[in-house]
């Protein structure tokens, strides 16, 4: 009877420090340690943990903002998704790096040739991930689309920052779009126009209201919305021109998805049809083209968010 208490009891010790080492790696987010093959770098994401060693020299960037980012920080990929590439990030359509598809579908088989100590994925690629993951580590930076823009794109700066060890870069890309968000914030505030967000496809429109894929509009820069209680969801709310009219918002942002998706020119004749051209957006020549390969196939990198905040305080300075 001794010798079964022992057990037990040594066995409760075990349990009880099973359960303490777990909790405490579930909320170290990012952690750096040593071992045999040098430092190492744990990085804890919504879908698993990545953990590489120091300065992983062989990146594999399946997302455009995450591009941007390791282009911020001088660090050149071993492979891209070249389709659908952003003329801003058109110097990755480079030979010798390799072409592993798009940002919504991935050549796996390249990727594992490509022999990555990292790969970093987006949004898009979910389904993916198990696969990938059976190749290299893998990184899922934090969506920036669901009404914490700012917490989201900083926090995958941070990761960044411990992966590669450019604290000081990133601190600084930090500062300079919170100061330029305080600089529009102050235009906003003083400001009583109010906007509506549409995605144009095909011939049909969606609006995207505070908490969106393109809340950074309303959530972070501060302009009010001509609508409210549109659904969060990343494909927006379907809208008519007779609901774009009704609403009669001062401001119309116009993301024309076709333009970057379909290689089309975009229509402004189709898009600015009679019902639209009755709003007040319309009539005080308040309609704003936003770049789509900026909003829509990036948008939550360095580059685009300087962009976004750029585009948004020159339709309000007119």
């Amino acid at each position: 009877m001794k010798k079964n208490k022992t057990s037990l009891s040594i066995l409760s010790i075990l349990i009880f420090s099973f359960i303490l080492i777990n909790c405490s790696g579930n909320n170290q987010k990012r952690d750096r340690s040593e071992d045999a093959n040098g430092e190492k770098v744990t990085v804890i994401h919504s879908l698993g943990t990545a953990e590489v060693n120091s300065n992983p020299q062989r990146v594999v960037v399946l997302d455009f903002s995450a591009l941007e980012n390791l282009d911020y920080l001088g660090i050149k990929p071993v492979a891209v998704p070249k389709t659908g590439l952003p003329d801003h990030l058109i110097k990755y359509n480079d030979p010798s790096i390799v072409d592993v598809g798009s940002i919504t579908e991935v050549n796996l088989e390249k990727i594992n040739e490509a022999q990555p100590d990292l790969i970093i994925m987006g949004q898009r690629l979910l389904e993916f991930y198990d696969q990938l993951s059976f190749i290299a580590p893998v990184l899922y930076p934090a969506p920036v689309d669901a009404g914490n823009f700012v917490e989201a794109f900083e926090e995958n700066l941070d990761d960044l920052a411990l992966l590669f060890d450019k604290k000081e870069e990133i601190d600084a890309a930090k500062a300079e779009i919170r100061s330029k968000i305080e600089e529009t914030k102050r235009i906003t505030t003083g400001s009583n126009e109010k906007a509506l967000i549409l995605l144009y496809n095909r011939g049909r429109f969606s609006a995207y209201g505070s908490g969106s894929r393109f809340g950074i509009v309303h959530d972070v820069l501060g302009v009010s919305e001509a609508t409210e209680g549109l659904s969060a969801h990343r494909h927006g709310n379907p809208v008519s021109s007779e609901f774009i009219q009704k609403v009669n918002p001062d401001i119309i942002f116009i993301i024309d998805r076709s333009r970057v998706v379909d290689n089309t020119v975009t229509n402004k004749t189709e898009i600015e049809n009679p019902l639209i051209k009755e709003t007040k957006a319309a009539k005080n020549d308040k309609i704003y083209y936003l770049n789509p390969e900026i909003w829509y196939l990036a948008g939550g990198g360095i580059t685009s968010v300087h962009e976004m905040i750029n585009e948004v305080t020159n339709a309000l300075n007119k």
